[in-house]
């Protein structure tokens, strides 16, 4: 697994992404694996993946596990692309007229790794996750106006409900970004 904000062009992940998407808000479908073919033979192992989708620049939905739920990485791509276009709770569903101003990366996750401490994380190579019993506020790696881990930790604990003085159980992991 390569670490932090390593992004690649053009991938297998993106355009399954972009597939399952428009299937479910096309035709309220989910693609069958006759569709997800050749895409689906290069996403055989097993792995946590985030669906990001931006409009204009802005943030239209994200969905993601950090470890896999599915017998596919293509199968968590296309649960998690439908997700975040129709489930995530601070959006409207993607409509059919938003397709094509849509921008879609597919994040696939290393396994998370506990750490001591927070000097163990750094914002731009790892991503983190936070715990406190029942808990669990995640933030991905490399974003966008998150350039300290105080920031990071901050956000991934408002995520969870999780105070400033609880004390919580760090993990890291490295992601590949694929656009």
């Amino acid at each position: 697994m390569s670490e932090g904000g390593n992004h690649e062009q053009g991938s297998p992940h993106v355009e399954l992404a972009r597939a399952a998407i428009e299937a479910w808000v096309k035709d309220g479908r989910v693609l069958s694996d006759g569709e997800k073919g050749e895409l689906r033979e290069a996403l055989q192992g097993k792995a946590g993946a985030f669906v990001s989708l931006k409009k204009k620049g802005m943030l239209r939905g994200c969905i993601g596990t950090f470890q896999p739920t599915r017998e596919t990485l293509a199968d968590e791509i296309v649960r998690n692309a439908i997700s975040a276009a129709s489930r995530d709770p601070r959006f409207p569903p993607v409509s059919k007229e938003e397709l094509k101003e849509l921008d879609v990366s597919v994040d696939v996750l290393s396994d998370p790794e506990p750490v001591p401490d927070p000097s163990y994380l750094d914002p731009r190579m790892y991503g983190v996750i936070v715990q406190r019993g029942g808990r669990v506020g995640l933030l991905l790696p490399d974003l966008e106006g998150v350039y300290t881990v105080e920031e990071q930790l901050d956000i991934a604990r408002n995520k969870a409900g999780i105070g400033p003085d609880e004390p919580v159980q760090l993990y890291r992991f490295t992601v590949k970004r694929y656009h």
